[in-house]
């Protein structure tokens, strides 16, 4: 390589060697440099997203306390067997009527028998369930009430309370 070097005129030497420190430089910025330069902006931008979400989360926080501290505390009914929590609900939406039979299904369950209830009424009080105590249908079945009103049905329902 150094003979054929040599044998160029000096022009042409300066030519090519001129070419080979660009080809050197643009490898070394290709190969380490730029690689490096885009991860440190990722980082940069991550670092950004984690900050605003921080901030997000301060301002949910605040809200939280605020809630908590005017009064709202969650109850301690989750604490409650689901035989009460379904009777206390039944009757508070006043669905207990139509109510043929509840027994209890392990620890944390609860079968629940209903005959003509309106459909509307069931599921507001499914409903209540899941946002107040958790409870969720594990199994369910429907067919038609026994009476010709519309909206009406028979129901079997197995709820479970989530831990």
């Amino acid at each position: 390589m150094k003979d054929w070097l040599d044998s160029l005129d000096p022009r042409e030497r300066q030519f090519v060697l001129g070419g080979a420190v660009i080809a050197a430089i643009s490898l070394i910025y290709g190969l380490a440099w730029a690689p490096f330069d885009k991860q440190y902006k990722e980082l940069e931008a991550d670092i950004v997203r984690l900050e605003w979400a921080i901030v997000d989360l301060r301002s949910i926080r605040a809200t939280l306390k605020s809630d908590n501290s005017s009064g709202s505390v969650v109850a301690p009914q989750n604490q409650q067997s689901p035989i009460i929590i379904v009777d206390q609900t039944l009757r508070g939406r006043g669905l207990d009527r139509y109510r043929k039979r509840s027994q209890p299904s392990g620890s944390n369950g609860i079968r629940v028998e209903f005959e003509n209830v309106a459909f509307d009424e069931l599921v507001m009080w499914l409903g209540d369930l899941v946002e107040q105590y958790a409870m969720h249908v594990q199994n369910g079945s429907f067919s038609v009430g026994s009476q010709a009103t519309p909206g009406r049905v028979n129901a079997s329902l197995t709820l479970e309370r989530a831990l």
